[in-house]
């Protein structure tokens, strides 16, 4: 669904916020975008193979959702530390699901194979049809703020931000779109500063939608040129974006979701008119009452 854009209610920021409510998505993401891209595209003998991605839970649910509308059968290989209100929603679905450590689950990233799956595999970032799908979300901020200067985007693996920062430097080249990452784990941060790919200590939190200890090799050069930078913000910061948005615009957001407004906040996107991208709403509902009362989950 084409999602909403509305101004952030919020005192004493230099940037006028606006959120890009992608946690309204039928999946609470943006994720359905990048499936429904892919999976449109795929042959009908492709499909009767099966479907299978390797996902935390928003791209599993993107995937989910068109498999069931295509009545074909999905599996999601997950790592073992996946929010447990992802999972379910998998299951409701009747996906399969294959949970390995999160080592092995990066290795499937990494090389796209899963030894016993085979079929279409939508790969939650770097397939070019995902970046396309993704892309979508870019197109309606221009149409919604033409004047648009900085657009501020959660940094997974880079699929979403990469294919919103495709789509303005055709239709709003002077807009930046800005990278936002958990001080947990922030690869593209050290990458930038280092000038090439570099490890970093990957520390699992509440924020489960972002933050690996590596750059994908395939989006390392699109994310260096497409985008501006990257700000890093700790999980304090996130906790009052997200109790922010549910008290203010009554918006619940994930960890990652919440990100880009913890960002905006806090200055790191600069002044003019900004746009954060929530993309998510998928939370584990023990993380968010913690929250709502005041404090920041400590897993």
């Amino acid at each position: 669904m084409r999602t909403p854009l509305v101004r952030l209610e919020a005192e004493y920021t230099a940037a006028e916020i606006h959120l890009k409510l992608e946690n309204l998505q039928p999946i609470g993401s943006f994720k359905i975008r990048g499936a429904a891209s892919v999976l449109g595209l795929a042959s009908r003998e492709a499909l009767s193979r099966g479907i299978w991605t390797a996902s935390a839970g928003n791209m599993a649910q993107g995937v989910g959702r068109m498999a069931l509308s295509l009545d074909v059968t999905f599996t999601v290989v997950a790592p073992d530390h996946a929010s447990p209100a992802k999972l379910e929603a998998i299951e409701r679905q009747g996906g399969r699901v294959i949970a390995v450590p999160f080592d092995q689950w990066l290795e499937v990233i990494k090389t796209h194979h899963f030894e016993g799956l085979e079929g279409v595999f939508v790969h939650p970032v770097s397939d070019p049809a995902v970046m396309a799908g993704n892309a979508t979300i870019g197109l309606e901020i221009v149409e919604d703020l033409p004047d648009v200067d900085t657009v501020v985007v959660p940094y997974g693996g880079g699929g979403l931000s990469c294919g919103i920062a495709m789509a303005l430097r055709w239709l709003r080249p002077q807009a930046k779109v800005v990278a936002a990452e958990v001080e947990t784990a922030a690869p593209l941060s050290a990458s930038l500063a280092a000038g090439r790919p570099v490890e970093v200590p990957h520390k699992a939190s509440f924020v489960d939608g972002i933050g690996a200890p590596f750059l994908l090799p395939e989006m390392w050069p699109l994310a260096r040129e497409l985008l501006a930078g990257s700000a890093v913000v700790g999980l304090d910061a996130i906790a009052d974006a997200i109790r922010l948005l549910a008290q203010r615009h009554q918006v619940v957001a994930e960890g990652a979701g919440a990100a880009p407004v913890a960002a905006a906040l806090a200055g790191k996107a600069g002044a003019g008119r900004v746009v954060c991208v929530v993309s998510g709403g998928n939370i584990d509902a023990t993380r968010l009452s913690k929250i709502l009362a005041g404090g920041t989950p400590e897993d």
